[in-house]
């Protein structure tokens, strides 16, 4: 099979070809040439767009679908379709599905169901048995399957030696350890950011110090026992301060930030829109542009779209009853496109996959092809439409996007987001 891509930009700051017009042809999975007026054969696919942009393939850190347990959400198949349609080629699966991944053969499930498709699939197994935070899981077993990292989905690690034990144990096959970032006795039932706006619409409020103690004491259990930490989805100024301080100090620990905590902030709740009910809870101005601000200087890794689908009949409840979580595909790079430059953008979307181990080819001859190509310049506004997902639970619903995927490219397979 042989693909053209024609007057693409190509961002690659690594590339000779970073920022210029080339065409890019694609045979057999590998990029066989970068050049520009470049023939087609008659059996070359031509793909060919105004403002035709092309990068190294993005990755997400945190994507929950639903099967196995929760079909109806989302199937594995089909949400790797919509990830491959939003421009990621590869995701993070997260450690909520039922049976859960915590055995080595429920890991091997995984990994056969992800197989064959654009998007590759990385399944996180759980850190305990059950994701009970009682009994150390079976992690070198999960590891050996392909589990690309440890971590019980949104429940904090309320035993500190569990955390201690599971760091010490990963280091011996270079293993990864999730951390979720909230004080589950801390935060209790509360459903949104405590502050002024809380207490105005009468909504049990999450505090900031529900964040920062969690992530203090990961980060004094990390320094004492070495490893690699990945705390997932910071929401507070405080945690971005107490990473920033771990880094500098040495610590192997890495973080990411959810899209709607760059995108909102807690005066939105006001319309009790039971699509921004999400946890960690988004939090106020003061936290939103401390996120923004640490991503952009790097200590924040990774930004993760937290695509959560949920049946409609757990969303169109009151905001306090509603199951939290959004779906984030289809919008992250259109909302990211819109805050930040387009070369930070592609940065933060790619970036992650090292922290990982997974392996991202560069975009360059001879290497396989694990591309995404996107016009950012296309404006629109994201409604039920635009929604490739079998759940409709977006929190960005009526905002206007800027910039559209067009495709993505791996594993040998296009898809075209049509």
């Amino acid at each position: 099979m042989k693909i053209l891509l024609k007057n693409a930009t190509l961002l690659n700051p690594s590339s000779p070809h970073h920022s210029s017009l080339k065409d890019i042809l694609i045979v057999n999975g590998t990029i066989g040439e970068i050049g520009e007026g470049i023939k087609p054969d008659r059996d070359t696919k031509i793909i060919a767009h105004e403002n035709l942009h092309v990068s190294n393939g993005w990755t997400d850190c945190g994507v929950s679908f639903g099967e196995p347990g929760y079909e109806e959400r989302e199937t594995i198949g089909h949400g790797l379709e919509v990830a491959a349609k939003s421009g990621f080629t590869k995701i993070l699966l997260n450690a909520n599905t039922d049976p859960l991944p915590d055995s080595s053969s429920n890991i091997g499930h995984l990994i056969k169901m992800g197989q064959g498709h654009t998007t590759s699939l990385f399944p996180i197994g759980t850190l305990s048995v059950g994701s009970k935070g009682k009994q150390m899981a079976s992690l070198f077993d999960m590891h050996t399957q392909g589990a690309i990292a440890f971590g019980d989905h949104k429940k904090s690690i309320d035993r500190s030696n569990l955390l201690k034990i599971a760091l010490q144990y990963c280091q011996s096959f270079g293993g990864t350890v999730f951390s979720y970032p909230q004080h589950r006795e801390i935060a209790g039932n509360g459903v949104m950011h405590e502050g002024a706006t809380s207490a105005g619409i009468g909504l049990k409020g999450i505090p900031e110090m529900a964040e920062s103690i969690q992530v203090a004491r990961d980060l004094e259990i990390l320094k004492y026992t070495g490893g690699k930490l990945h705390i997932p989805n910071l929401s507070t100024h405080r945690g971005v301060d107490l990473v920033r301080d771990a880094k500098k100090i040495g610590l192997n620990v890495s973080c990411s930030v959810g899209l709607p905590h760059l995108f909102f902030d807690d005066s939105h709740m006001e319309g009790y829109n039971p699509n921004l009910k999400i946890f960690p809870p988004i939090r106020s101005k003061t936290d939103q542009k401390a996120l923004q601000a640490g991503l952009l200087e790097g200590t924040i890794d990774m930004v993760s779209s937290m695509h959560e689908p949920m049946n409609i009949e757990h969303k169109q409840l009151e905001f306090e009853h509603a199951e939290p979580g959004s779906i984030g595909l289809e919008s992250c790079f259109g909302i990211l496109n819109k805050l930040f430059p387009l070369d930070h953008v592609i940065n933060f979307l790619t970036r992650g996959a090292g922290r990982f181990g997974i392996d991202a080819p560069n975009l360059e001859v001879g290497t396989a092809a694990d591309i995404t190509f996107f016009d950012p310049h296309q404006n629109f506004q994201f409604s039920a439409a635009d929604i490739k997902s079998t759940s409709k639970n977006s929190a960005f619903l009526g905002q206007e996007l800027q910039g559209k995927v067009i495709g993505s490219f791996n594993n040998g397979k296009l898809t075209i987001n049509d």
